[in-house]
């Protein structure tokens, strides 16, 4: 974290803009990372088992920063909305990893490079803001390349894909109440959102308990690591460059994605997944620049911690 604060939003701009793109490169290639090592992980270990271990490193690498934070978690503004957040984003993550041991990660991260696209059409839906035609053209043009990438069929929606699709509807869910919860300190969302996957993994984990051997330890720890420095790395990325500057680089993921998939798992990607992803990522980049335009700056999709 000192290293990351070093790293100052005071240089000249173009200098800022440069390290907050290269961050925020470096936070995805190390939530690609993360998000393969899990998926390694759940062909041996269950999905409980992953997400207790994980999150049990986590939180002990943010301990010193929960501690010297410690009073803003006395005050929590609208708690109950603050705990529809944890629940919806544990259940996304559990899906995540869940949806990994029956799915290429290129298809599940696909998957939740619509998020920007659910958000933009729940905002209309739930929220009542208005959508423009623009928008709404784009949502749709995004829901084409989800069907693509989906392959519709009989056997292409079954349930892992469909759980795929739910977790990232649950994770736009969440970003439309994180949008809501603006004054709440990071690290109070970071930390409850650890603490409610640690929780729901210490439930499962009794269930089909596998004895982690050493070397496996040392794969929970750094899969739950790497989680926290990619997360530290993305707000230090968002305070030395506007969000319009960095969030487009989020959706280099597809390309790490496909890598890890081809050289770990020997997944190679079918043209309707590379298809549909091009698509999604389209309309997703065209939604973000719109909601630029209109003076609503938004993450696009941050990677399931």
């Amino acid at each position: 974290m000192s290293l990351l604060a070093k790293i100052s939003p005071h240089a000249d701009e173009r200098s800022s803009h440069l390290a907050g793109i290269g961050l925020m490169l470096l936070a995805v290639f190390m939530f690609s990372f993360g998000d393969a090592a899990g998926k390694f992980i759940v062909a041996t270990y269950s999905v409980g088992q992953l997400l207790w271990l994980r999150a049990c490193a986590a939180l002990l690498v943010l301990a010193p920063m929960i501690w010297r934070q410690r009073r803003e978690f006395v005050r929590l503004e609208r708690p109950r909305l603050q705990l529809v957040r944890v629940v919806l984003s544990t259940f996304e993550v559990a899906a995540f990893f869940l949806a990994t041991v029956y799915l290429p990660l290129a298809d599940v991260v696909t998957y939740y490079l619509a998020c920007p696209i659910f958000v933009t059409a729940l905002s209309a839906l739930v929220l009542r803001e208005h959508v423009g035609w623009r928008r709404w053209s784009a949502i749709l043009i995004g829901f084409a390349g989800v069907l693509i990438a989906l392959r519709p069929s009989a056997q292409s929606f079954s349930w892992p894909a469909l759980i795929a699709l739910c977790g990232s509807l649950s994770f736009a869910l969440l970003m439309l109440i994180t949008r809501s919860l603006r004054r709440t300190p990071d690290i109070v969302m970071a930390t409850s959102q650890f603490v409610g996957t640690f929780m729901l993994g210490a439930a499962l984990s009794p269930l089909g308990w596998v004895t982690p051997t050493a070397g496996s330890l040392v794969l929970f720890a750094v899969a739950g690591v790497i989680s926290v420095c990619a997360l530290l790395c993305v707000n230090r990325s968002l305070k030395l460059a506007p969000a319009s500057v960095v969030v487009p680089y989020q959706y280099s993921m597809i390309v790490w994605a496909v890598m890890f998939g081809i050289i770990v798992f020997g997944d190679v990607p079918s043209p309707a997944t590379i298809l549909g992803a091009a698509i999604i990522i389209g309309a997703g980049l065209y939604i973000f620049l719109r909601e630029r335009r209109l003076g609503r700056e938004e993450a696009a999709v941050n990677p399931p911690v």
